[in-house]
């Protein structure tokens, strides 16, 4: 079983469905379960060095006001997932290409989970910069990571048009809001859902391997 998760780091709903994919899995526990997070990115011309989060919030909601009614929502569904969001503490939105290379990096050790969970803590818990490297690479630390190796990482730019061109096909393909859920590269959802929805899915894609498999043992 292999689940494609595009995802943003600086986005809150992406937080609460790897929260509620954990739950729902720990109901279909599979050894041979294969989870790779993918970029996509929210505000792909967010400028390289991020932005003052008020000038944000102004550009994207038309204020604070009306970001706080936003956030309200999603700190209530943060709640039933035992998330404490800290909006408040954010100075400043980050441009994400790093982040997703970070994630990228990881997963070719062996850490990917740990990082994408490392990197949600940092930015909603405790308000951190997810673009500055010293945030990152202590990310890196966190989740298990040689963080002097993942700060020379990041310093290469290594791999940042492959974090651009995944960003690219991932709307090509019609994905145009995060998280997104993709099972054995065959049925998508969208959002976080519930984990009972996200069940439904897993089923499904279960069945559908259990059908091939028959088919290729003539059973």
């Amino acid at each position: 079983m292999e689940i494609d998760i595009f995802s943003d780091t600086i986005c809150p709903w992406c937080y609460i469905g790897k929260r509620r994919l954990e739950r729902a899995l720990r109901d279909r526990p599979r050894t041979d379960l294969i989870i790779r997070w993918r970029a996509f990115q929210l505000n792909p011309d967010m400028p390289a060095e991020g932005m003052d989060r008020t000038q944000y919030l102004e550009t994207k909601f038309g204020g604070t006001e009306n970001a706080k009614s936003v956030y309200a929502q999603v700190s209530a569904a943060g709640d039933t997932e035992d998330i404490p969001f800290a909006f408040d503490k954010i100075a400043r939105t980050p441009n994400t290409v790093d982040s997703h290379r970070l994630i990228r990096y990881a997963r070719e050790l062996g850490h990917q989970d740990e990082t994408v969970q490392a990197l949600f803590d940092a930015y909603f818990l405790r308000g951190e910069d997810i673009g500055n490297h010293d945030v990152l690479a202590a990310a890196a630390g966190v989740a298990g990571l040689d963080g002097d190796a993942a700060r020379a990482f990041l310093a290469s730019g290594t791999e940042a048009e492959v974090i651009r061109d995944e960003d690219a096909q991932a709307r090509q393909a019609g994905i145009n809001g995060v998280p997104c859920f993709i099972f054995n590269g065959k049925y998508a959802l969208s959002g976080a859902q519930s984990p009972e929805v996200l069940l439904q899915l897993f089923d499904l894609a279960l069945q559908e391997e259990e059908k091939e498999a028959q088919v290729e043992t003539g059973a």
